[in-house]
């Protein structure tokens, strides 16, 4: 931790569970500050008030009890005395609905926590009480709602997983198969066959460790001044070939001169890569891929890859970036596009996507020409 003006705070980034609307870190210490406005320091000095003052009404019990047994004994005194008893009594009882009422919440919190040990991450904690252990609850309860998330994609991914694999697998397993039982020759057009097959496998276990690799932030990216307009035009030169067997026009907008910016140029290269592979597959015969560059105000060169296929529908707009989503006539891994989306962002840069079912779908992506300044720590 470290001392920022108002109180102590907590050097961490603020964690994907902690509910939107409380801050973050939580602010300590500092009088008048939201630790002091009815939080823990405030309960704490008032319960030290509590307790001084029914230490000094007892110790009035008792000077008063003393002097009635010596004699002392007057009207006012036995008055004071009667009050200050049932004062006493009066702060013992709403002390113990208070320890009462703090227990129970307590108790709520243990036992979800149990719960959550056990492997139930469905517990819930309900918000009630006082503001310090509503708050408790609303984390809680986002935090377990987003372990419930991730297990729930956890299992989603091992499941896409194992069924990607598994195609390729089989048809090399079965290929070799029928080579070594003499049902197949072992001729190139047979060999070829499987070593295509170990390519798919290869290409995939390779865009899974990608994909990890910039969703833990660990990529590591090798920038250098890079001509983009260059690197575009090698990227659709390599899918010419593609494109006119599918009988779709592959046009690139030569822009003005591009600034060079200082990316790294293979990963920009799979970026577009993936970018139009995805385009050319949704593009019908006939169609038309473009892509387009330019630069934006701020610093930062854009490049939109647009197609002329069926589109998207709006309930699935918000998901094609999303690992292992694809369409039910897709032939991909469904990784293309979470790949790009990654490769983008650890750049600095933005992607997005627009489509009107019918027409076609238009993704755009942000590179920016200086790499953003790194944050202090």
């Amino acid at each position: 931790m470290r001392y920022r003006g108002g109180g102590w705070n907590y050097s961490g980034e603020r964690p994907s569970w902690w509910p939107e609307n409380e801050p973050f870190p939580p602010r300590r210490g500092g009088w008048g500050g939201p630790a002091w406005r009815g939080g823990p320091m405030r309960r704490m000095v008032m319960f030290f008030a509590l307790f001084t003052m029914l230490a000094l009404v007892g110790a009035t019990v008792l000077f008063w009890t003393i002097a009635s047994a010596l004699g002392a004994s007057d009207f006012l005194g036995n008055g004071v005395r009667g009050a200050a008893i049932l004062l006493l009594l009066f702060a013992w009882l709403v002390a113990v609905r208070s320890a009462r009422r703090l227990a129970a919440r307590v108790d709520d919190v243990i036992d979800a926590v149990g719960r959550v040990a056990d492997g139930d991450l469905t517990a819930r904690v309900a918000e009630r009480g006082p503001s310090d252990a509503r708050s408790l609850a609303r984390a809680f309860n986002a935090m377990t709602s987003r372990l419930e998330g991730s297990e729930e994609q956890r299992r989603k991914m091992l499941a896409d997983v194992s069924h990607e694999l598994r195609t390729p697998l089989s048809v090399v397993q079965g290929g070799l198969e029928a080579i070594v039982d003499g049902v197949r020759p072992a001729n190139e057009a047979n060999l070829a066959a499987i070593l295509d097959e170990t390519k798919v496998l290869s290409r995939l276990v390779e865009d899974l460790r990608t994909l990890s690799l910039a969703e833990s932030g660990a990529l590591a990216l090798h920038r250098e001044p890079t001509d983009i307009a260059a690197l575009i035009r090698d990227v659709v030169a390599s899918f010419a070939p593609q494109a006119e067997e599918a009988g779709i026009t592959l046009r690139f907008t030569d822009p003005i001169p591009l600034p060079s910016a200082d990316v790294d140029p293979v990963r920009t290269r799979e970026i577009l890569t993936n970018l139009l592979a995805n385009a050319l597959r949704y593009t019908p015969r006939g169609g038309l891929v473009g892509v387009d560059a330019s630069v934006r105000d701020g610093g930062a060169i854009a490049v939109a890859i647009s197609d002329t296929g069926a589109g998207i529908p709006p309930e699935a707009l918000g998901h094609v970036f999303e690992r292992f989503y694809k369409s039910a006539e897709s032939r991909g891994a469904g990784l293309g596009l979470a790949i790009a989306k990654q490769l983008v962002e650890a750049h600095g840069g933005t992607i997005s996507v627009s489509s009107v079912v019918g027409r076609g779908t238009d993704i755009q992506f942000t590179l920016p020409i200086e790499p953003p300044a790194a944050t202090p720590t």
